[in-house]
């Protein structure tokens, strides 16, 4: 037996709208990494817990220089793990991108490219593409 769903019309132009837009994409994309890497300790609203966690929101350095951001999260910095072995470069641009462009933050999106150029210049290993590797 078979089953067959309709929608309208309208939703599923919507759908298709949206998922063949690439800033669409990008844009859920770093969010939701946020959301599972970032937010627990950096909040939704990346306002951070103050003493304990820095804030994102209106941070000039997540606003600064891509390199050096790309940096703490290939490496770690102070309490903050590394995320270089569980995100690949094209999730590190993401979730950095959507970082510097939300919460009143300005900053250019950054590259997958310059994640990259990064990761080989700190010497920072590919991230691992095994099933179960997410160590965060």
């Amino acid at each position: 037996m078979m089953f067959r769903h309709t929608y309208p019309l309208a939703f599923m132009a919507a759908i298709a709208l949206l998922a063949g837009t690439d800033a669409f994409a990008q844009a859920a994309d770093g969010k939701t990494l946020f959301a599972k890497n970032c937010a627990a300790c950096h909040q939704a609203n990346g306002k951070g817990i103050p003493g304990a966690f820095p804030a994102l929101a209106g941070n000039a350095f997540v606003q600064g220089a891509p390199g050096d951001v790309a940096t703490v999260l290939l490496k770690g910095r102070g309490g903050m793990p590394d995320f270089s072995g569980s995100l690949n470069d094209a999730d590190i641009a993401q979730v950095l991108s959507y970082v510097r462009s939300n919460w009143g933050n300005g900053a250019a999106a950054i590259s997958e490219q310059e994640v990259g150029a990064q990761r080989g210049a700190l010497g920072v290993p590919p991230a691992s593409s095994a099933r179960f590797s997410n160590k965060h």
